[in-house]
């Protein structure tokens, strides 16, 4: 299937980084903290990254990248590394397929001394999973009820929804459960992808997935406590759209969206 690149022109790194061994005590919890939730379609470059730093409404913000439903890719985490040199902020990975003498940190200290999280995309089913397995789930929902901001595209847009139409499976794409962060579905990839958006207007109708959320490549949606607050694009012509059912009938409609600034 053809995508866009995860990060726009960054090259690999060739050293490897080693987990966090170390990091700084936790900070009070403030009380009644915005739960901030940001997801895209699929592009992930450094005008998406500065947009997600800004939202931490920090100078120099932690933001840990958690590349899980790509199985921790040391190609994705080089080009984290790589594309964070031209950026201010502090970047953090937390890999899931670790060993007790690699981390001496647990999942949870290491991601609630975060600002913002960012997943990548990927298999949401096996992140899921995995997630489970290990109890982050609990953490990243900790991590979103404290104010820390979550992020991801393609996979790490669905995990948040109740459910999204994913390639997590053989064959055909599929249903799959999220984590419920985020209320409806959400299908990334919309017009790059031809068999999405059909497949998606017809589960809808026939009510076998809630009607939701689609994106194309940059479009991207910010929530504040469950609140849709700002759609944004890095250009014309991908958008987002909302569907919902009247009558039995699937509704389409185009958001209007605010252009983020270049890189």
């Amino acid at each position: 299937m053809k995508r866009r690149s995860f990060l726009k022109q960054t090259a690999l790194v060739s050293a490897a980084y080693p987990l966090v061994q170390s990091l700084e005590s936790f900070v009070p919890v403030a009380k009644n903290p915005v739960k901030k939730l940001f997801v895209t379609g699929g592009a992930y470059d450094l005008a998406t990254i500065k947009f997600l730093a800004s939202l931490t409404g920090k100078q120099n913000p932690k933001i840990c990248f958690l590349p899980t439903p790509v199985g921790d890719s040391e190609a994705h985490i080089n080009r984290w590394f790589a594309a964070a040199k031209l950026l201010p902020i502090q970047p953090f990975v937390q890999k899931v397929f670790i060993t007790s003498g690699e981390q001496k940190t647990s999942f949870e200290e290491t991601l609630l001394q975060m600002d913002a999280i960012l997943v990548t995309g990927g298999n949401t089913l096996n992140a899921i999973t995995l997630w489970k397995a290990h109890g982050i789930d609990n953490i990243l929902r900790k991590a979103w009820e404290k104010g820390i901001v979550l992020s991801g595209p393609s996979a790490g847009a669905i995990c948040w929804f109740d459910e999204g139409l994913s390639d997590s499976r053989p064959i055909h794409l599929t249903k799959v459960e999220g984590l419920h962060f985020l209320k409806g579905s959400m299908c990334p990839h919309y017009h790059t992808e031809k068999e999405r958006r059909p497949i998606l207007l017809d589960w809808v109708e026939k009510e076998k997935i809630m009607p939701g959320y689609a994106l194309d490549e940059t479009a991207g949606l910010y929530f504040e406590n469950e609140t849709l607050k700002r759609v944004v694009a890095q250009n014309a012509t991908d958008k987002a759209y909302r569907l919902t059912l009247k009558g039995g009938k699937v509704q389409e409609e185009v958001m209007a969206a605010e252009l983020l600034p270049g890189e």
